[in-house]
């Protein structure tokens, strides 16, 4: 467990002032020259979005939403700007730095310095618009701490998700997290004990990785289907949802057999090669699994990386799991080497490359991955009752996906967030 000194670090990070608090509390009128409800095609030009405290209370045209705002209401307009919902990443590590060192300094860093580390990073992410995060996978629950000061206003921050220590095999991938379990009964108290430190969702390690070089290969299985089927019927019964990181195909294959909620990566990597199972995904895809492929920002520096052969695969399973009918939702694995915590938008960028729609893809950014991560009645939409965490960008992003980079409002629960 992260110690009480790590808890009263978090007041060296910037808190909300009594001022802001009473700013929270107001009514705020913004309009703008495009409202982006959400889901593809639902766009509205000319358009405004009220927000009472923390909460949502109407959508619409300008006309019908302005006369609906009381006298004192804060008013911002952004006549050449898009207002949109808070992008969701979902799949980030805020114990890591990101830097060529990142698993050392988790290792080396005590209660105090990892959470203050990853009280910083979280802010990042959100000045960057991000408004939702899912933390698959700390030291001690350190993101649990987290995500509570941030709900009780003792800071910035996202909305998050938490794992705690992800579940992986005796010195399997990431085992310095304190996930470590050996057979279906160890399997089954490392669950239980994640949900009593008040996790949010179950992170299970289903294949190796390439960062912790004692795990298994990355195309190898760490858990039996059995044994995954013992973290989703335990997760089950703390009514937790399951993300699995596997890149091998046989590892996905035991994943979607056990029943889990997202598989991340889903790389479908085989012994020497590749190994996409159209059978595999169809019926990701028919029971409703969600694949995040967890794409950098600096996506093509990473490709140029891996080589041409390995990034044509890497590229079009995307296109391919979307053909069969697999649900992409968006995630950057920030905090791994070479994956930062500022340039969310810009990893979207993937999916314009492969031909996507950009309508579809800030839907995949918001609706689609609060779907996943099972928070669709509260965020990822712009409509009454539904959280205030929304953005404003300079021009139209469905014109220009770059727009989302222009950033001229950020608000996370009714606050506004400093940009600078």
């Amino acid at each position: 467990m992260i110690g009480e000194s790590a808890a009263t670090a978090v007041a060296a990070v910037p808190a909300w002032s009594a001022d802001d608090k009473e700013v929270q509390r107001m009514q705020q009128l913004i309009t703008a020259a495009h409202v982006l409800v959400g889901p593809a095609g639902q766009r509205i030009d000319d358009g405004a979005v009220l927000v009472d405290g923390d909460t949502i209370t109407a959508v619409g045209p300008r006309a019908e939403v302005v006369p609906q705002a009381g006298e004192g209401a804060r008013r911002r307009d952004f006549p050449a700007g898009t207002v949109l919902p808070g992008l969701i990443n979902s799949h980030v590590h805020l114990a890591f730095d990101a830097s060529l060192d990142a698993i050392d300094n988790v290792i080396d860093a005590d209660d105090t310095d990892l959470l203050l580390g990853m009280a910083g990073r979280a802010q990042r992410l959100l000045r960057s618009g991000v408004t939702t995060i899912r933390d698959l996978g700390d030291r001690g629950a350190a993101a649990v701490r987290l995500r509570d000061a941030v709900e009780r206003g003792e800071l910035d921050g996202p909305r998050i998700l938490a794992a705690g220590p992800p579940v992986t095999i005796p010195r399997g991938h990431c085992w310095f997290f304190g996930g470590e379990a050996d057979g279906e009964e160890e399997i089954r108290r490392r669950v239980r004990r994640n949900a009593e430190l008040g996790v949010d969702v179950i992170k299970v390690m289903a294949s190796g990785g390439q960062m912790t070089p004692s795990s298994p290969p990355m195309w190898a299985s760490q858990f039996s289907t059995a044994e995954l089927a013992a973290v989703t019927e335990e997760a089950a019964r703390a009514g937790l949802p399951v993300a699995a990181h596997a890149h091998g195909a046989e590892a996905i294959a035991s994943a979607v057999e056990a029943g889990v909620t997202t598989i991340e990566h889903c790389t479908w990597l085989g012994d020497g090669g590749y190994d996409r199972r159209d059978e595999v995904a169809k019926r990701m895809a028919d029971q409703g699994i969600y694949a995040c492929s967890t794409m950098p920002p600096r996506w093509r520096d990473f490709l140029d990386r891996i080589g041409p052969q390995r990034a044509e695969h890497v590229m079009h399973r995307l296109r391919w799991m979307d053909e069969l009918g697999v649900q992409l939702i968006t995630g950057t694995d920030a905090g791994v080497p070479r994956s930062d915590f500022d340039g969310f938008p810009d990893a979207l960028g993937v999916y314009e490359h492969l031909g996507f729609d950009r309508e579809r893809i800030i839907e995949m950014a918001t609706v689609t991955s609060a779907a996943a991560l099972g928070v669709a009645d509260r965020v990822g939409r712009l409509a009454a009752g539904c959280t205030a965490d929304l953005l404003a960008v300079d021009g139209d992003p469905v014109a220009d996906l770059g727009a989302l980079n222009r950033r001229s409002l950020v608000l996370a629960r009714g606050r506004e967030i400093p940009l600078n």
